[in-house]
């Protein structure tokens, strides 16, 4: 396993890998949006509240970890529905590297939004270029995110953030809500586990099978013991083609080692990024770039890519915020990834791939603002005291 001392010198390296400034002053402060929506921390009677299906007794949970999971007929949709108990060993190296990248979810790529105002010109098309190896050493903070849907098991990618309430100990990682919950007419997804610098040395996806676990999960997996993803997400997002929903596409974890035991994610790794919400507009940046591991072809996941550019907005719906929009060739699987710009010298997490265009020529992301910030309020402030 990679040391510490080594991955933590390594954090303090991230910010020169972005030479990115504001072109324009932004917000001196982060205001506290307030809390409140259909994704926020819900109780009943003191504990969760498991809809019909989901174990609740140890019989019932070794049903669900023999395969009573598969039962995709028993959707759990609300926030308080979600379940996820950890099935050892259920993400071993040759599972992950078959699974399929998450469903794209794409628009045209000529004129998408402008009819809605605040979108600007498509950006030129930029080649994704991989990240430095050994990645703990290079962007530690990311890692790949497997799950299990109703058409199998699927990746997408997230990033370690930093929890005020736990300094220095996170365990939230940030993704795309698609990753997570199916949008309208779907729900939560299951056996959720983020896999931190997956694939540490990017060797090719057909020797990843077979390597042993230590050699493609340096830091092992970490389940995900509750997640919240935006209510406007749950009832607008479509799992197929971007709409307005695709605004509100971002989700936090909240995740334990799968052992059951051990230090913090944060502290495992030696890294953290902090989200940056209410940023400026994207027009206001010289750059941002967004990480990930794509899996749809010509890629085939097993590489942590990266693209940076000059953002602009994009605008997919009436009445929603203008997302952000890079030039990037990622493919699906990339979904979830951090964007990243300079703020202050530091390196912060300022919004994530959610859709692309059909054509993979650019990427965009939501706008982390109000609604975003409640999600994370509320993931951080459940387990402040924990």
């Amino acid at each position: 396993m990679p040391s510490m001392r080594r991955t933590t010198a390594a954090a303090a390296t991230l910010a020169a890998l972005l030479a990115v400034t504001v072109t324009a002053c932004g917000p001196s402060e982060d205001k506290a949006a307030g809390t409140g929506s259909s994704a926020a921390d819900q109780k009943d009677g003191g504990g969760l509240k498991l809809p019909k299906g989901i174990p609740t007794s140890i019989d019932d949970l070794k049903k669900w970890k023999d395969g009573g999971w598969q039962d995709w007929d028993k959707w759990a949709r609300k926030a308080e529905d979600f379940a996820n108990p950890v099935i050892k060993d259920h993400w071993k190296p040759e599972r992950v590297a078959k699974a399929k990248s998450a469903p794209e979810i794409s628009v045209k790529a000529t004129g998408a939004g402008s009819e809605y105002g605040a979108t600007d010109p498509e950006p030129r098309p930029v080649n994704a270029q991989q990240i430095g190896r050994p990645y703990h050493r290079n962007m530690a903070p990311v890692g790949k995110i497997a799950f299990d849907s109703p058409h199998g098991p699927r990746v997408c990618s997230g990033t370690i953030v930093s929890d005020p309430k736990h300094p220095g100990k996170s365990n939230l990682v940030w993704t795309a809500g698609h990753c997570v919950h199916a949008g309208k007419h779907g729900g939560w997804m299951r056996n959720i586990a983020f896999i931190p610098s997956y694939n540490d040395n990017g060797v090719p996806m057909n020797q990843v099978g077979k390597m042993q676990p230590q050699q493609v999960m340096p830091y092992g997996r970490f389940w995900a013991d509750w997640i919240s993803t935006s209510g406007e997400w749950i009832k607008m997002g479509s799992e197929t083609s971007g709409n307005g929903g695709s605004a509100y596409d971002f989700a936090v974890l909240h995740v334990k080692p799968e052992n059951g035991a051990g230090k913090s994610l944060e502290e495992t790794v030696g890294a953290s990024v902090p989200v940056w919400f209410n940023a400026p507009s994207a027009s206001r940046f010289s750059a941002m770039k967004a990480v990930g591991y794509p899996a749809g072809p010509p890629y085939d996941g097993a590489r942590m890519m990266s693209c940076q550019g000059r953002p602009n907005r994009l605008t997919m719906q009436q009445g929603t915020p203008a997302m952000d929009r890079i030039g990037c060739t990622m493919t699906g699987g990339s979904s979830g990834g951090g964007w990243f710009a300079n703020r202050g010298g530091k390196l912060a997490l300022v919004s994530n791939t959610s859709i692309s265009s059909n054509a993979h020529t650019w990427l965009a992301g939501p706008h982390l603002g109000p609604e975003a910030q409640r999600v994370f309020n509320a993931v951080s402030r459940k387990f402040a005291g924990q």
